[in-house]
């Protein structure tokens, strides 16, 4: 049974200590570059703990809501590259919106807990995977170059030269080269 305190304090955890920050956005990165989220509801599921680091894998409990199950042929793939997949029913205490008088727990100014139903799936990617996946990333951000341009093509495009004193064109030069030529 999860907890949506428990969650939270998970969270917290995750974006003050910035290895696990790292770690998680790297998991993520694996589950993009092999087309997860092209089954249904992968997209849509939440971190409810993790990651735990241990010395071969990368742990990671995602959460959705019980009707938006995530598709198993999503699980089929991750399986496919070496990870292992659990699917648990669970369900999540959360504290209900006060709307009446009777949404307050006795004696308290707080809402009632009530369960809602989720599913949890548990990922255990290996390291090796997260590191390739990673490395291949990083090799094709390298990658990236500017255009390139030939030197004719620019000086032909450049326009002519101007004093910004009278307006008019700038001597550069460009008759004397011309003359240059007439010599040879």
């Amino acid at each position: 049974m999860e907890d949506v305190y428990n969650i939270i304090r998970n969270l917290e955890g995750i974006y003050s200590n910035n290895t696990s920050f790292q770690i998680l956005k790297d998991f993520e990165r694996v589950l993009d570059e092999i087309n997860l989220y092209i089954y249904d509801n992968w997209f849509d599921g939440e971190v409810a703990s993790g990651p735990h680091v241990e010395r071969h894998w990368v742990t990671v409990r995602l959460m959705w809501s019980r009707e938006k199950m995530p598709d198993p042929e999503g699980g089929k793939k991750l399986v496919d590259y070496g990870c292992k997949v659990g699917y648990i029913k669970s369900s999540m205490i959360k504290p209900r919106k006060i709307r009446k008088p009777d949404d307050l727990r006795p004696g308290t100014k707080k809402g009632k807990l009530d369960q809602e139903p989720i599913w949890i799936v548990e990922i255990k990617m290996p390291k090796r995977l997260v590191a390739d996946i990673y490395s291949g990333y990083f090799d094709q951000q390298e990658e990236i170059t500017e255009p390139t341009t030939t030197e004719a093509d620019t000086l032909d495009a450049a326009p002519p030269e101007t004093d910004l004193d009278t307006g008019a064109a700038a001597d550069t030069g460009a008759d004397v080269l011309d003359d240059a030529d007439d010599l040879i």
